[in-house]
C-alpha cells in the first residue's frame, strides 16, 4: 500500500511538472528567438484586459494558409498529388485522355510534360477529377486517399507531414481565446474531411478554393452534386474576399508562406488596432526543402520584401524551429 501511494505521488508530482513546464513554455519545439518572442508577446498584450491592445474574444480570429504554412507542399502540392492519382485511377473511363494533355503525357509517366501547362493544366486535371460526384461521394475519396498515401522523400502519412511547430502556435492561440481558420489555395472539399483531426480546425473554420455544386434529387434523397466548373479561387487577391466571405470579421493574426499569401497579410496588418503577420521561410534542405524567391509553384519575393519593409515576423524554420514534424506514430 505504501509502495502504491508512493508511486501515485511521483506520478502527481511528475504530471505537475510536465504541466508547469509546458504552461511556461506553450512553444516547446520553437527555438527561444525572435520569433517566437514576438509571437508570445503579442498575444499577452492582446489578451490582457485592461490593454490598450486588448482584443475582445469575439473579434481575435487568426487565419494559416495551409500548404507551406501549416504542412509540406514539396515536391509538389498534396492536393496535386491526390488529383494525378485520380487522373490515374479515371483513365479507364476516358479513353480520350490517351491523346489529350495534360492527361496524356502523365498517363505515359512524364509528369514534367503534364505540369508543362502551368496552373491552367493543374486547374484542368482538378476540374475533370473533382466532379461529376456528389460532394458525400467525394469527401470519401479523399478520407480513404489520405488515409493511406505517402509522402515520397519522408515515407510517411501526408497527415503526419505537418509542422509540429505550427500545430503549437495553433492550440496556443485557441486556448487564449483566438478562433484559427485556414484560409488556402487548396479545395475546400479537400481539405474539410481531415483539418479537424489533424488540426483542431473544423470544416466550418475551412476557407478554400471551390468548384460549382447543383442541388437535385437523386430517388427521392437530396444531394449537392460537384459540377466541373470554377466557383471561386481562394488564392493571392481571393484571399481577402473568401475571409470577408466566409468569417466576416478581419483577422488579428495571419500566417503564410508565399507571395499567394500576400494579400491575406496585407488585408490583416491594415486594420486598426495592433495586428501581427507572419510568413514561414523554408530555408532547411536537410530537414525539409529550402525554396524562395525563384519557386515556381510557392514562390516568397514580393512578400518577403514587404515583411521586411513592415517590421512582419519571418520564421527561418532552419533556425527557428527545433523540430519540423511531430514525431513518428508506431
Amino acid at each position: 500500500m505504501k509502495l502504491v501511494r508512493s508511486t501515485l505521488a511521483l506520478a502527481a508530482i511528475v504530471f505537475v511538472s510536465v504541466t508547469t513546464l509546458h504552461a511556461q513554455d506553450p512553444l516547446p519545439s520553437w527555438n527561444d528567438t525572435a520569433p517566437k518572442k514576438a509571437i508570445v508577446a503579442f498575444v499577452e498584450k492582446v489578451t490582457k484586459e485592461g490593454s490598450s491592445d486588448f482584443v475582445p474574444p469575439a473579434e481575435r480570429i487568426a487565419t494559416f494558409d495551409n500548404d507551406g504554412t501549416l504542412w509540406c507542399e514539396k515536391p509538389l502540392p498534396v492536393q496535386l498529388f491526390f488529383t494525378l492519382d485520380r487522373v490515374k485511377a479515371l483513365a479507364p473511363q476516358h479513353p480520350e485522355w490517351k491523346t489529350k494533355e495534360p492527361f496524356a503525357s502523365l498517363l505515359k509517366g512524364d509528369l514534367k510534360g503534364a505540369l508543362a501547362g502551368g496552373e491552367h493544366a493543374i486547374l484542368e486535371m482538378m476540374t475533370a477529377t473533382h466532379s461529376g460526384m456528389t460532394i458525400t461521394e467525394f469527401e470519401k475519396i479523399v478520407a480513404d486517399w489520405i488515409a493511406t498515401a505517402q509522402h515520397p522523400k519522408f515515407k510517411r502519412p501526408y497527415t503526419e507531414c505537418v509542422y509540429q511547430p505550427m500545430l503549437e502556435l495553433v492550440a496556443y492561440l485557441r486556448a487564449n481565446g483566438f478562433k484559427t481558420f485556414i484560409v488556402s489555395g487548396g479545395g475546400i472539399e479537400f481539405m474539410r474531411p481531415w483539418t479537424e483531426k489533424v488540426y483542431g480546425i473544423p470544416p466550418e473554420q475551412v476557407v478554400g478554393s471551390s468548384g460549382k455544386t447543383k442541388f437535385e434529387m437523386r430517388d427521392g434523397t437530396p444531394v449537392l452534386l460537384k459540377l466541373p466548373a470554377v466557383n471561386f479561387i481562394d488564392d493571392k487577391d481571393g484571399k481577402p474576399v473568401g475571409i470577408n466571405e466566409h468569417i466576416g470579421r478581419r483577422p488579428v493574426m495571419a500566417f503564410g508562406n508565399s507571395d499567394g499569401d500576400l494579400e491575406m497579410l496585407q488585408w490583416t496588418a491594415a486594420s486598426s488596432g495592433s495586428r501581427y503577420c507572419l510568413y514561414v521561410h523554408h530555408d532547411d534542405a536537410e530537414r525539409e526543402y529550402a525554396y524562395d524567391r525563384k519557386d515556381a509553384l510557392a514562390k516568397l519575393d514580393k512578400g518577403w520584401d514587404e515583411a521586411v519593409a513592415k517590421g512582419w515576423t519571418v520564421v527561418s524554420m532552419k533556425d527557428d524551429w527545433k523540430t519540423i514534424f511531430p514525431p513518428e506514430k508506431k
